[in-house]
């Protein structure tokens, strides 16, 4: 990266701190979006340069993780199922790195339980990456029928979707369990899609 693209990462990453932390302390609804810009040390303008509204700072790294599955669809070896490509695209995506299992993700998912906007926010986001998704797994599977395709991409966000419902109900303690747990959860709702 460049020194400019370092700077706006940091930057990014300082308006997410920011969010999290107010968000905590003062609930999602009390904070302001110009009170996460001053904590972040940055004007509010320089907010909605990285985040469109408060609710995308809770998904940042949604498109990240889009991206690393289409990029899985793209390597897939010639032996693999489709349903193979999206478990290494959880792995790959989904790793220690990741806001899936996180203090973060912990946060979204309760706020997506009580927020009507972020629930949209979320719900709107798995939608469309679900679409995108499908889409680019039906042109490398031209054989499966666009249904099938849907459906198994449908199956696999939900079972991410309902594993991680569980898994951080609580503080996470153990964030490779927490991984381990998830894959192993994912790869059990998909088993019966490997070997097609």
């Amino acid at each position: 990266m460049s020194l400019r693209e370092r700077k706006r990462e940091r930057t990014r990453q300082a308006l997410v701190d920011a969010a999290l932390e107010l968000f905590e302390r003062n609930g999602y609804e009390a904070t302001t979006v110009a009170e996460i810009a001053a904590r972040a040390e940055v004007g509010t303008r320089t907010f909605f340069n990285y985040f469109p509204t408060k609710e995308d700072l809770l998904f940042p790294e949604h498109d990240i993780r889009v991206q690393k599955t289409l990029a899985a669809i793209a390597d897939r070896a010639p032996d693999e199922t489709p349903a193979e490509v999206l478990l290494r695209a959880l792995h790959e995506a989904g790793g220690p790195d990741s806001d899936l299992v996180s203090r973060l993700g912990a946060l979204r998912l309760e706020l997506t339980r009580t927020v009507p906007a972020v629930s949209a926010r979320g719900l709107q986001g798995q939608f469309d990456a679900q679409r995108e998704i499908a889409a680019h797994l039906g042109q490398a599977f031209p054989d499966l029928d666009p249904v099938d395709v849907a459906a198994l991409v449908g199956a696999f966000t939900g079972a991410v979707t309902g594993a991680l419902a569980v898994l951080l109900a609580e503080p996470v303690t153990d964030l490779d369990e927490v991984h381990t747990r998830l894959r192993g959860a994912t790869e059990r709702a998909l088993r019966p899609w490997v070997s097609r």
